[in-house]
């Protein structure tokens, strides 16, 4: 009874109950804060994580200017029916080298967060020249130009360096190199291909358009998708989850 009596004197002055609730938010937001400061990152590594390529880079940019992410999200969450759908869901680390990230909040389209060597180039470059033609149901507009449009990559180098500079773990040797390592994943049989591959493990390298002869933005846009989702060795994770 006595304990009641004393929680009269917070619900009978209004003053002190707010006083209480400000000293109960300061303390919680100091618990939760506080230790961020003394963090260097708050973001698991993830083996095999590592910083876009050039091409994928200057892909990301065109999936960003055509507006992708307004229907397509890239962001798995753990509800079941998820996961059962699209594959194990997303790592906060996939997105440690995003500037910014492309999680979306609408999906018109599949989620695309694993989207990585789902399909072939083939399929990628008719979906995207005229996306009825592999799947008929679709809404999504076509983008046939990104077949001719010439890819501006003579700058790749400065995109590379703001990243650079703001926190993504490029080397000066990868923004030296950004151009030459465009071409190169572009081509088996460059001169380039073994450094570009030091520099880049595991990215794919060979012609993504089908036009050997140019470098498109189609090129870039494929080289983007057939890379998401396929950094990290989700059999580890699923092993772990299992065994618990």
């Amino acid at each position: 009874m006595k304990l009641l009596d004393k929680h009269s004197i917070l619900e009978k002055n209004p003053i002190i109950l707010l006083i209480g609730i400000v000293l109960m938010i300061s303390v919680g937001g100091l618990v939760e804060i506080v230790p961020l400061f003394y963090l260097e990152n708050t973001i698991e590594k993830v083996e095999g994580m590592r910083p876009y390529t050039p091409l994928e880079l200057a892909g990301r940019s065109i999936y960003m200017r055509e507006g992708c992410s307004n229907c397509h999200s890239q962001m798995i969450r753990s509800t079941r029916d998820e996961v059962e759908r699209y594959g194990h869901y997303s790592l906060a680390a996939e997105s440690m080298y995003d500037h910014p990230q492309l999680w979306g909040s609408k999906r018109n389209g599949p989620d695309l967060a694993r989207v990585g060597n789902k399909y072939s180039d083939e399929w990628h470059r008719e979906h995207l020249i005229k996306p009825s033609s592999v799947v008929p149901e679709t809404i999504m507009p076509g983008y046939p130009f990104l077949a001719e449009a010439d890819l501006k990559f003579s700058k790749i180098d400065i995109d590379l360096k703001v990243n650079q500079m703001i926190g993504v773990p490029y080397s000066d040797e990868q923004v030296t190199n950004a151009v030459a390592d465009l071409k190169a994943q572009l081509d088996e049989d460059s001169d380039d291909y073994d450094a570009f591959i030091e520099r880049y493990p595991s990215a794919q390298v060979r012609d993504f358009d089908g036009n050997p002869d140019e470098i498109t933005e189609l090129d870039a846009l494929i080289a983007y998708l057939q890379m998401l989702g396929t950094l990290v060795d989700f059999s580890l994770y699923n092993e772990t989850e299992n065994n618990r």
